[in-house]
């Protein structure tokens, strides 16, 4: 059957399978302002509440900081031994005088950049963050627009970031959607830099202090990320956890204290880790569909994905799951096997829970001029339709 769509021809699959749910509400109710949630394997959509509204990131705007710091040492730009200089800028911006999360750096001291990864890290530090952004970039102006021009490079279309803290700064603002996205980009791409989100504690200038995520108390598999808070949008979290074999990742905005918080990320957590199923609806190499080809020696080219599809599914109200190929076409002819041609995007419910990329299965060269002669006059007829 093939559909409409605003960009691309839609050509929609209904995959009547046993134990597959379309979800017609809200599957899990939360205080959360915002929510989305994620499974890192397959990439389904678990849970999504306004999740593109754009907040202020208060300190979850580290992650973004961290990912940046990351990036450098993945590229040999900067090593963990490298030193960097306490401004007294960084001193009374972020240090102990300024009222807020502080590793207690001392003015015109000079600090090796993993120790400032773990104060900000663990004590969220935003004298670390200011140390860092300074010594990278010439100053915190100069680092934030890296920081998002870094996020624009990696899938994040709406984060715009104004400083390396955090701290309130007109247009600095995030999405949940994006901030789970962060998350499982910065567990996936740097997984040497990772564990630091799972320290415990970390002691500087004789002080120790404990790493700020609640859910790494709860004996519940969680291995990072970050905690925030802004009188605009409230307590946040950005969570990561593992267990039984799977990954979570749940960003969680405009919860109302700190109790409200824990509680509501180890709800949704518990939750998503329990009321789904894995289904794999298409296995590697298996043809998902067929995409119209303009001016070849044959009418389609089959797709297919670089791997198996699979997906997670909610166990109540089981019966059945939407698929939809989207594609810029007709695809012009010669098509090269192996060239990325459209998506499958996965409904449940009236939700999108999962987008593939999908690529030609095989190479389809051009046409006789009969032919071509032919689709031209078909693309005359209806190509204003499509």
């Amino acid at each position: 059957m093939v559909g409409r769509g605003f960009s691309g021809v839609v050509v929609a699959l209904v995959l009547s399978l046993a134990h597959v749910q379309i979800a017609a509400a809200q599957l899990f109710e939360t205080r959360a302002s915002q929510g989305f949630m994620i499974d890192a394997d397959t990439g389904t959509v678990l849970f999504s509440k306004d999740p593109d509204t754009l907040i202020p990131p208060a300190s979850l705007a580290k992650l973004m900081t961290m990912e940046v710091v990351f990036n450098a040492l993945k590229t040999g730009r900067l090593s963990l031994q490298d030193e960097f200089y306490v401004s007294e800028n960084a001193w009374r911006t972020g240090g102990a005088m300024s009222g807020g999360s502080t590793m207690f750096a001392e003015v015109r001291s000079s600090i090796t950049l993993e120790n400032l990864i773990q104060g900000v890290i663990v004590q969220s530090a935003n004298d670390g963050c200011i140390i860092i952004a300074e010594g990278m970039a010439g100053s915190e102006d100069n680092f934030a627009q890296l920081m998002t021009e870094r996020a624009r490079e990696i899938g994040l279309t709406r984060s715009v970031f104004k400083n390396s803290t955090g701290l309130p700064a007109e247009g600095q603002v995030v999405t949940v959607r994006e901030l789970a996205i962060l998350a499982h980009h910065i567990w996936k791409e740097y997984p040497e830099y990772y564990q630091y989100y799972s320290q415990p504690d970390f002691t500087w200038n004789n002080i120790t202090q404990r790493n700020r995520n609640p859910l790494l108390r709860m004996n519940i598999g969680a291995d990072g990320m970050k905690t925030g808070f802004t009188t605009e949008s409230g307590y946040g979290i950005v969570g990561s956890v593992a267990r039984d074999d799977r990954r979570l990742f749940v960003a969680l905005s405009g919860m109302e204290s700190d109790a409200q918080r824990a509680e509501e990320a180890r709800k949704i957590i518990d939750w998503g880790m329990r009321a789904f199923d894995k289904y794999q609806i298409f296995a590697a190499d298996e043809v998902v569909g067929e995409a119209k080809v303009y001016g070849g020696a044959k009418s389609g080219v089959a797709l297919r994905s670089d791997g198996p599809i699979s997906l997670f599914v909610p166990l109540t109200n089981r019966d059945r799951l939407v698929a939809r190929i989207v594609y810029d076409g007709p695809v012009m002819a010669p098509v090269e096997e192996g060239a990325r041609v459209g998506v499958l995007r996965v409904w449940i419910g009236d939700a999108i829970s999962q987008e593939t990329p999908l690529y030609a299965a095989e190479s389809v060269g051009q046409g006789a001029l009969h032919q071509r002669a032919l689709d031209a006059v078909e693309e005359l007829a209806i190509g204003w339709m499509r």
